[in-house]
């Protein structure tokens, strides 16, 4: 199929629309003593805002585009015959959630063809958002920002040594599940700064200049398929750890491009 700009925009309007309404529903149970936490079949956290946060997603994207696919971390997928498919999650970070850290993202994602074509990272307790869509550049509005407020253009840092980087992950202990503690202990060796700021807000970070890797080895693809276009229009990269452009990997590194074939490296298996 032909994708115009006018797909793109639409779209672009009505994620921006449907994550901020997602976001404001979040933050009416954040730091809610009597949320109640469920263990899903893989033993990890959801709760009502979770699932409530992702049917106004739902209800939003699909009522415009009826004839796109849906794919969403909680309430499964529906087929569609556009060619362009939507890829959510509600609370990326669900355990900071539920913990009242602030840093917890809310996702929206679009792919056309397979491509990734649009995405949205929004931080709703901090107030900050960056959205992309393909050939138009990744923008920002940042933490706090005043109504009306213009987005400035996002771009990735040009840091070119790792021994000036910040590099980010979600969790340390996700490099244990894998088995994979070597790869931690080289980035930790080889880079200036580490951080476990991590979810979605670790890739708005790269994005936005802030800090030049964040690096899961354990990811699903609506954790990717947002922060995918953000980054590549910010100027970076985003890869599986073989350096292959996908989002169905289990697993991501994002870079400010300057610095990926090293991550890449690093990441690789001992010999």
């Amino acid at each position: 199929m032909t994708m115009h700009a006018r797909d793109l925009a639409s779209r672009l309007d009505t994620a921006l629309a449907a994550v901020a309404a997602a976001s404001s529903s979040t933050l009416k149970r954040f730091c809610d003593p009597s949320l109640a936490v469920d263990l899903k079949q893989d033993r990890s956290p959801v709760t009502e805002a979770d699932r409530a946060a992702e049917a106004i997603l739902r209800q939003q994207l699909l009522d415009a585009f009826p004839h796109d696919s849906f794919l969403g971390e909680e309430s499964g997928s529906a087929a569609g015959t556009s060619g362009y498919e939507w890829i959510v999650d509600p609370i990326d970070g669900t355990k900071s959630f539920i913990r009242g850290v602030p840093l917890y993202a809310t996702l929206v994602g679009c792919r056309c063809e397979g491509r990734g074509v649009l995405g949205v990272i929004a931080i709703p307790p901090l107030g900050e958002l960056v959205y992309a869509t393909r050939g138009s550049g990744a923008w920002h509005l940042p933490a706090g920002h005043a109504a009306g407020t213009l987005p400035a253009r996002a771009r990735v840092s040009s840091r070119s040594h790792l021994g000036e980087a910040l590099w980010c992950t979600s969790a340390t202990t996700t490099f244990q599940e894998r088995g994979r503690d070597d790869a931690r202990e080289r980035l930790d060796q080889a880079c200036g700064l580490a951080r476990t700021w991590g979810d979605g807000y670790g890739y708005l970070l790269v994005a936005t200049g802030r800090a030049e890797l964040m690096v899961d080895p354990i990811m699903n693809a609506w954790d990717a398929a947002a922060v995918e276009p953000v980054i590549v229009e910010a100027g970076g990269q985003f890869t599986d750890w073989q350096g292959v452009e996908r989002i169905d990997a289990g697993e991501g590194v994002a870079s400010n491009g300057l610095l990926h074939a090293a991550a890449l490296q690093l990441l690789a298996p001992a010999p």
